[in-house]
């Protein structure tokens, strides 16, 4: 007999393709399954030959690369359907609102005797909102991603293409035409309220969003933040207490919501419910700060330094280098780069490898000394480079290639192995340039992106730098390899791997300019060729445009310095400043960190936000509480709080995922966009500057201006008898016809409330 599924309307068997999953034999995961299942069967009690289907597990879950489902260890079903309510039938109505809800209405009613009118509601909540708060000096506005794609008319990379970044893994489950809660910045109410959107377009971590009701109308599209912690799955209103409430400036005659947004919404998909859970995972930091580390020197790019971390932002580290003597007076020498860097290593990786270090271990014993001291600075919290083999064939001494200059990201050169270190690491110098105390010497790992096979620009059509002496246009490397009697590395010994990814020619990021890396820049892929990608900085000249690997830690999606609290780098035209800002920023310029002979003739004049002003420095949020003294004593703020992703209740869990639509108690009538009511708000304004007297031609004005609207309103009663209709379809509180009553009602509180300002003025 085959085991049907136990889960609340499913009884699906094997015969319909699904894959049955037994209860764990476990008895804290059985009580956790057992658990997840009551959740929509109060009286179920699970045995040990239960089975759940894999439809009620979501796709992280699963074990990849496997041909049949197969749950990973600790996997929990999270997706079931909830039981229709027994008088509505899932629609929606009192009996199935939330009891805090039903609470709150409750003790409402019986604090006040009776429900105020809907007028003294909205000038309560008038009264109590507060004034629009100015941003502070200095601040520097965010930039506006949404306008500047519809500017371009370019779309953005992927998250999935960045497998460094939060959520990549998970990010599959976004997708466009997903129903989601959001924020209703077109409502009557000052409070917040939100509605029913549907993802319109996907940008990185932003989308382009519509709220439900606007149909085919784009004119109110609006761009925002899926990671911000205001968009919401369907069904989070219900479990939160909070209203939906339609935008006011629908144009459509929409006569019962509920009917409309059933239609919109069965079938339909939208955010998981564990969408910030797994968001605040992915988004916390394995590096602590004060931790230990060995970094290439950017004056002398032959050897290592050591250096501690000051600050964590989003996996990159702000390194500031234990032997301050070169530092200029009054400032730290620190330096920028990813965790996942070909640029950073653990303590003890120079001597493992061989490589040169600034002020370098004498022993073996001593190197282990400092290692067992820096038990923080783990190797598994780097990336570990390919593993290659060394014997039979490898890499040798004065073998020439193709490699990305570390000086000139964008020039790939002449270039020859000058030496063979351990682990498979290759010191590299560029043909024509090399010094005599080779300190331009760069270590490169033997599967990196930045050598290459002789001949590969040309194949590419990518331009090669030459030697002094020779022309590129002529230049081949036959010639070249008998008059330097030196011969090529084999192609077989490059990483050749095309794993496939999702960037394309135009496609927009934010990336490092990796020749300055504390700053992160508004960037476009100008080509992709193999593993390379060539970056262009927006608003910058061709000769700035750097080539990195698809793989690179020093490219991100759009909204990703938005979601760290990062300073991201407009274009330069983007950037208005005043005539004065604009000569100080001409003559500013910005001394690159890698500094050699090959530095380009005009240094990149990066234009920050505040102008003139950016050498008095930006600190980025600090991840972590436990700063050094000597870090403290510097200036550095380490209490800046970060934006923490909004946790998601519990409950949602269990929140089907096709189709809920909520019914609230609407605290105002919605009014149609012809008749705004500007009234209440002119009122305030009013007894807020002082109460004016019956001689002030005030008073005669405002007297005037009630009258007409009074009857403006009562006009409106009658003729807009729908505004009641689909108040009563959203809150299901009274009929049409009292609402109509209750207007006449509210407008004897209003003449009430008059008289009671002019006993006032009198005395």
């Amino acid at each position: 007999m085959p085991h049907p599924c136990v889960a609340y309307g499913c009884g699906k068997t094997a015969e319909d393709d699904v894959t049955l999953f037994k209860f764990p034999k476990d008895p804290l995961e059985f009580r956790k399954w057992e658990k997840q299942v009551q959740r929509t069967r109060n009286d179920w009690v699970a045995t040990p030959n239960s089975y759940l289907c894999s439809e009620h597990f979501g796709r992280e879950y699963f074990e990849p690369k496997h041909s049949s489902p197969k749950l990973k260890p600790g996997a929990v079903p999270t997706v079931f359907v909830r039981p229709h309510c027994t008088h509505c039938y899932g629609v929606g109505c009192r009996s199935c609102l939330p009891a805090v809800q039903q609470q709150s209405s409750r003790e409402d009613r019986e604090s006040t005797g009776r429900p105020p009118s809907k007028k003294a509601k909205v000038l309560n909540k008038v009264n109590k909102a507060p004034p629009p708060q100015a941003a502070p000096e200095g601040n520097i506005p965010g930039f506006d991603w949404g306008t500047y794609l519809e500017k371009e008319t370019s779309v953005a990379a992927s998250v999935t293409c960045f497998r460094h970044v939060p959520m990549c893994e998970h990010w599959d489950d976004i997708t466009v035409g997903m129903k989601v809660e959001v924020l209703n910045t077109n409502a009557v109410l000052p409070s917040k309220v939100y509605w029913i959107a549907t993802v319109i377009q996907i940008a990185g971590y932003k989308a382009l969003m519509r709220y439900e009701g606007f149909e085919h109308d784009s004119s109110h599209d609006f761009w925002c933040s899926l990671v911000s912690g205001e968009v919401n799955p369907i069904g989070w209103c219900a479990m939160t207490s909070k209203l939906l409430v339609p935008p006011q400036d629908v144009k459509q005659n929409i006569p019962d919501w509920k009917e409309y947004l059933m239609s919109k919404l069965v079938g339909a998909n939208t955010l998981p419910v564990d969408f910030y859970i797994k968001l605040t995972e992915s988004m916390k930091p394995s590096v602590k700060v004060g931790m230990r580390v060995e970094v290439v020197d950017p004056k002398h790019v032959s050897r290592t330094r050591g250096a501690s971390v000051m600050s964590v932002v989003g996996g990159r580290l702000q390194l500031m280098y234990a032997d301050q003597s070169e530092a200029p007076d009054n400032a730290t020498s620190d330096f920028w780069c990813h965790i996942w860097s070909p640029l950073v290593h653990p303590v003890g990786w120079s001597f493992r490898v061989g490589h040169a270090i600034k002020g370098p271990v004498k022993n073996a014993e001593a190197a282990s000394n400092i290692v067992k001291g820096n038990a923080n600075s783990t190797s598994l919290l780097f990336k570990k480079p390919r593993f290659v083999y060394m014997n039979g064939g490898f890499f040798e001494k004065g073998m020439k290639l193709e490699a990305i200059d570390p000086l000139n990201l964008g020039s790939i050169c002449v270039a020859t192995v000058q030496k063979v270190l351990l682990d498979g690491y290759l010191m590299v110098a560029i043909d024509g340039s090399t010094s005599d105390s080779n300190s331009d010497w760069f270590c490169y790992h033997a599967s990196s992106h930045s050598i290459l096979p002789i001949n590969f620009c040309k194949k590419n059509n990518i331009p090669l730098t030459v030697p002094n002496g020779y022309d590129s246009h002529t230049f081949k490397w036959e010639e070249y390899l008998n008059e330097t009697k030196a011969k090529a590395a084999p192609a077989r010994l490059f990483n050749t791997d095309y794993p496939g990814y999702g960037f394309s020619p135009n496609m927009k990021l934010e990336a490092v300019d990796l020749m300055e890396p504390r700053l992160v820049c508004v960037a476009t892929v100008k080509r992709c060729v193999g593993r390379l990608l060539l970056i262009h900085f927006d608003g910058w000249e061709d000769e700035f445009d750097q080539w990195v690997d698809h793989d690179s830690p020093d490219i991100y999606p759009v909204g990703w310095c938005e979601i760290m609290g990062y300073q991201l780098q407009p274009p330069p035209e983007s950037i208005e400043l005043q005539p004065g800002e604009i000569q100080a920023s001409q003559k500013q310029k910005c001394k690159p960190l890698n500094s050699g002979k090959r530095r380009k003739r005009n240094a990149k004049k990066r234009l920050s936000l505040d102008g003139a002003k950016r050498n008095t420095g930006w600190n980025p949020e600090v991840t972590d509480s436990s700063h050094p003294k000597e870090l403290e004593d510097l200036g550095h703020d380490p209490n800046v709080p970060l934006v923490e992703p909004k946790m998601e209740p519990q409950e949602q869990e269990i929140c089907a995922v096709q189709v809920k639509v909520e019914e609230m108690e609407m605290e105002t009538p919605i009014h149609p966009p012809e008749s705004p009511r500007t009234a209440p708000l002119v009122a305030v304004k009013q007894e807020e500057e002082g109460e004016p007297t019956q001689k002030d031609p005030r008073w005669v004005a405002k007297q005037k201006a009630a009258q007409e609207e009074r009857v403006q309103r009562e006009e409106a009663a009658e003729t807009s008898p729908e505004v009641g209709c689909v108040e009563q379809n959203i809150s299901g509180e009274k009929s049409c016809a009292e609402r109509s009553d209750n207007m006449d009602q509210s407008s004897g509180d209003d003449c009430s409330r008059e008289d009671v300002t002019e006993r006032k003025a009198e005395k």
